[in-house]
């Protein structure tokens, strides 16, 4: 049951990266540079993700 709870935690770190990839292939087309806006946007995908991981397991914490 633990494994389970693991995994769900991650998604959000996931689902960061996923959309900080997208929005960042856009930001970095409209620089004309793609590999920059991609990498940018992995790193604030993550960070995004990271803090809502913990956002969620604050409110969980909470209840």
């Amino acid at each position: 049951m633990s494994d389970s709870n693991d995994k769900q935690g991650e998604t959000p770190i996931a689902l960061g990266i996923s959309l900080g990839v997208a929005i960042g292939a856009g930001i970095g087309a409209a620089m004309s540079n793609v590999g920059l806006g991609i990498a940018l946007g992995i790193a604030i995908g993550a960070a995004l993700g990271y803090v809502s991981k913990h956002h969620q397991a604050d409110k969980k914490d909470a209840e």
